[in-house]
């Protein structure tokens, strides 16, 4: 593989819940000697880009919040591109509030809105949420249900949480539509993370936690995708119909796997 530029995933790959990954660290600082374009990337929606700056940088890892692409970031571009100016944001308050520096104005309470946007809410979901954004897309079937990733899981400290994609999949299963996915595991999502680093994406590897989103995603897009097996790995993983590019311990092994493929 002739590559020249990685995509790092974080959470399960960098860190499960506040424990960091040994090593991690020590890869980013590599990353930066060596001269190698990197961008981290993902879809975590329930904390801005300040924040998870701030969580790396308590772990030792340099970053900048221009450094982190998240489906925030691709949606707003969307919105704004498509007029949607007032959207019904289903996301966290903090979100909510990146959402609005990034030029987003979340719809008043009873207000007309133009697109339901759909993040990680946790906690915040339940019956009367989940019906509320059902009802905005069925009053209007000109609104667009906006995805912010597609993600089926994640491993905490507690053990395994349900992410964003189920509640999606039911949206999009009881109104009839699809959903425009602006986190990974769309191709469009690795497109303007690849624009950052590269020419093409055959240039760029993706190192993630996810068989789906981040191994397959990639690899969908162009990319090539490497399989770390801390966070939400499972052995099963490898047994299944995608075959990841690699498959390391954890990305304190990325230098070693760069300088021997």
């Amino acid at each position: 593989m002739s590559l020249r530029g990685v995509l790092l995933d974080l959470d399960g790959v960098f860190y499960v819940g506040d424990a960091p990954v040994p090593g991690g660290a020590e890869t980013v600082a590599w990353l930066v000697e060596a001269g190698i374009p990197h961008r981290f990337v993902t879809n975590t929606t329930s904390r801005p880009r300040r924040d998870i700056v701030a969580k790396l940088g308590g772990m030792g890892i340099a970053a900048e919040v221009g450094d982190v692409l998240t489906p925030v970031v691709a949606a707003s571009a969307w919105l704004e591109a498509e007029g949607c100016r007032h959207p019904a944001l289903f996301v966290p308050e903090a979100t909510a509030a990146e959402f609005s520096e990034l030029g987003v104005i979340a719809a008043e309470p009873g207000a007309p809105v133009d697109a339901v946007v759909v993040g990680d809410l946790g906690d915040g979901w339940d019956f009367a949420t989940l019906n509320r954004a059902f009802r905005l897309l069925m009053e209007d079937d000109g609104i667009p249900l906006i995805a912010l990733g597609l993600t089926r899981y994640w491993r905490a400290e507690d053990g395994l949480r349900i992410d964003v994609g189920a509640f999606v999949r039911g949206l999009e299963y009881a109104s009839g539509r699809e959903a425009v996915v602006l986190g990974k595991p769309a191709a469009a999502f690795y497109r303007a993370a690849v624009d950052a680093l590269a020419d093409s994406p055959d240039e760029v590897v993706m190192v993630g936690d996810d068989l789906r989103s981040d191994v397959e995603g990639a690899q969908r897009a162009g990319l090539a995708g490497v399989l770390v097996r801390t966070g939400k790995f499972d052995p099963s993983d490898l047994d299944g119909d995608v075959t990841p590019d690699a498959v390391l311990d954890s990305v304190a092994d990325l230098p070693g796997w760069w300088r021997g493929r």
